[in-house]
């Protein structure tokens, strides 16, 4: 089993900047992806940012230059540290965990709205 804790999101005016974090406890392997997926009003959850414990990060085109995602192996703990918000960026963020083996887990959401 593993657990994940988010933290960060809020309410921020265009063009502000925040940062979300999600620590993961419990069963956890030195190899494993963690990733931010978001879902805005009305729409489909969507991938917004990955990185593996390699480092290798991957992002949406929406976010690309605005975003970045970092982990700190040794915490188990992913951060996305959001520029340049847009209101389009407005959602609930999802924290989103996978190794090996194991089912991918979740975390419980985190709202972000960026105000006009």
């Amino acid at each position: 089993q593993v657990q994940l804790v988010e933290s960060g999101g809020g309410l921020v005016q265009t063009g502000g900047s925040l940062r979300l974090s999600c620590a993961a406890s419990g069963s956890i392997v030195s190899s494993n992806t963690m990733a931010w997926h978001r879902q805005r009003p009305e729409k489909q959850r969507e991938m917004v940012a990955t990185i593996t414990s390699g480092g290798t990060a991957n992002y949406a085109d929406s976010v690309k230059g605005r975003f970045t995602i970092s982990k700190d192996n040794a915490k188990n703990t992913v951060y996305l540290q959001m520029n340049s918000l847009k209101p389009e960026d407005t959602a609930v963020y999802y924290c989103f965990f996978w190794q090996v083996g194991n089912r991918p887990y979740w975390g419980q959401g985190t709202q972000v709205t960026v105000s006009s």
